[in-house]
């Protein structure tokens, strides 16, 4: 069964992530959105509707006889049995929101539907950046179970200190941990294949460190932090969501934050969480052009893909960075950093289209990714238009 994944209702609400990515493919937990569905439904079959900008990186649906999902939310046991039992031309309604539907893409339309069912209970649904991080300890423990159930972990070296369950760890092949502390008391532990934990390193779960990924020497990781594949992490991070390929390999602190793919968090930099008056955060929404109440007293960083910030920078509690922004002058940047801002601060010049494609392709290089026309096509876009 083909796999559709929608953005209609969702796609604005998780800006600056979204501007080079589909909703699907958001991090939180240990998988994406769209990992999680394919392991949920047995499925490999995906497509994508969403912006026609990133359509062509982003697979078209083919037109047949599809399962059409929105796909930010975590469902019950029950409710993905509902899922699976959709026949064609049913569809199941949350909150007066279309979440699922068994349907024909070739013709695709509302009159299609049969049959709507209302969902009862509650869902727990992520709708915009900063859910990312308030829920992701409820994301961890559910791919925790759905990635570990019937499997068995790699062994801890006893060159470790290691507090909690053992059944709250699991250590994929290939991973290495030496001389560090791990917590999961707190919350669940995981450790992705060829994934490195160096030493000197305190873990206090729930932690996810995907595929490949490494804390450096000394890192202190509170949860709930998921840090996606191919990164580097080291200093101080609190309740942090990296999607991957994204170095903050040095001191410093972020905390409750969430940075996208290709970043870069030069040595020292530091991101407030809490503002000095202990008030309610407010983030730009760019949905709704204006700083907006998060309802968090705790909210610090929420930065797009191929994003740069040099060393000591000092972010805002609150602050946002768009899409390949790069942030080198002194002082305190503004709460709402532009997409290709050269300085980071507001009313600096836009980075020149052709540097930041060198940028972009240098550093997707040395992780041998390449950085395709397709790719140049969508920052192209996103210069020109947002």
């Amino acid at each position: 069964m083909q796999l559709v994944f929608s953005d209609a209702q969702f796609w604005e609400d998780f800006l600056p992530l979204t501007f080079t990515r589909p909703v699907a493919e958001v991090r939180c937990g240990i998988l994406t959105f769209s990992e999680r569905w394919q392991k949920l439904l047995d499925s490999s079959e995906v497509s994508y509707l969403t912006e026609d900008y990133l359509q062509e990186k982003f697979k078209k649906y083919e037109l047949k006889e599809s399962l059409f999902i929105v796909p930010n939310f975590l469902p019950s046991e029950n409710l993905l049995n509902q899922i699976k039992d959709l026949q064609l031309g049913e569809a199941l309604v949350y909150k007066d929101e279309l979440i699922a539907v068994r349907i024909n893409m070739e013709n695709f339309s509302l009159n299609q539907i049969s049959k709507m069912t209302d969902v009862e209970e509650e869902v727990l649904f992520f709708i915009q950046p900063t859910d990312l991080f308030t829920y992701n300890e409820k994301a961890i423990d559910f791919d925790f179970a759905l990635l570990t159930n019937g499997r068995t972990s790699a062994e801890l070296s006893s060159s470790n200190g290691f507090l909690g369950d053992e059944k709250d760890l699991f250590i994929e092949e290939g991973a290495e941990i030496e001389f560090s502390t791990l917590n999961t008391k707190t919350g669940k532990i995981y450790i992705g294949k060829n994934a490195e934990v160096m030493e000197g390193c305190n873990l206090r779960g729930p932690i996810a460190l995907c595929n490949d990924s490494k804390f450096n020497l000394g890192a202190k990781i509170y949860g709930a932090t998921t840090i996606g594949p191919h990164c580097k992490v080291g200093g101080e991070a609190n309740n942090i969501v990296i999607f991957g390929y994204t170095n903050k390999g040095h001191d410093g602190f972020i905390g409750n934050s969430v940075i996208g793919e290709w970043c870069n968090i030069g040595a020292d930099t530091n991101s407030s969480n809490l503002k000095n008056n202990y008030a309610i955060v407010k983030l730009w929404n760019y949905k709704s052009k204006k700083f907006v109440s998060t309802g968090l007293q705790f909210a610090g960083l929420i930065m797009g893909d191929h994003s740069k910030a040099a060393i000591n920078t000092q972010f805002n509690t609150g602050t946002v960075v768009g899409v390949a922004a790069n942030i080198f002058k002194s002082g305190f940047p503004p709460n709402l950093i532009d997409n290709f801002s050269w300085g980071g601060m507001k009313g600096d010049e836009k980075f020149k289209l052709e540097k930041a494609f060198e940028v972009a392709e240098l550093a997707m290089g040395r992780r041998k990714v390449p950085f395709t026309e397709v790719d140049q096509s969508i920052l192209k876009t996103i210069y020109e238009n947002y």
